[in-house]
């Protein structure tokens, strides 16, 4: 099971190079534009898909940024969004290293954002709400990035693994 979230960590790192190297052809204007997506424009993904990765590692290793909104605002533009970004992508990938296998079926406990309320769920379970979150929300941004008439590179878990093959 380790092996499986290491993958999806690595995957994780690749997919979101490849979509901050589209978007970073965008002007800063059409980055912010109101593109009809829950968090705004393409920027505004961005930084939810960030902060929601830093509160889930605060979460799970109770150190890094600790962000208090899903809708935080963490960098004013893409290169210094980009470098958290990668930042934060290289954390996940130490921290799946880090665990033992036996460690994937402990709880962790935490305190939503919303809400708040205490929650208690199994480790591998919050992995893989964090893998999926990111996925359907770099969706968005694939499709903004095509609405923008820009060329949005292929995301598929397939591409990776036929590139890493």
């Amino acid at each position: 099971m380790k092996a499986h979230f290491e993958m999806f960590a690595a995957y994780n790192a690749w997919a979101n190079r490849r979509l901050y190297d589209a978007a970073g052809e965008m002007s800063d204007e059409a980055l912010k534009a109101p593109a009809g997506a829950f968090f705004g424009s393409l920027f505004g993904t961005l930084s939810h898909l960030l902060i929601a990765d830093q509160i889930w590692l605060w979460r799970l290793e109770g150190a890094g940024p600790a962000p208090t909104s899903l809708t935080e605002a963490p960098h004013d533009d893409l290169p210094a969004l980009k470098d958290a970004r990668e930042e934060t992508d290289l954390r996940m990938i130490r921290y799946i290293a880090d665990l033992a296998d036996d460690d994937l079926a402990g709880e962790v406990t935490y305190t939503t954002i919303t809400g708040p309320a205490t929650m208690t769920q199994r480790r591998d379970h919050a992995l893989a709400h964090i893998f999926n979150h990111q996925t359907h929300h770099r969706g968005q941004c694939h499709h903004m990035l095509t609405a923008a008439g820009r060329a949005a590179p292929p995301l598929d878990l397939l591409f990776y693994q036929r590139e890493i093959a």
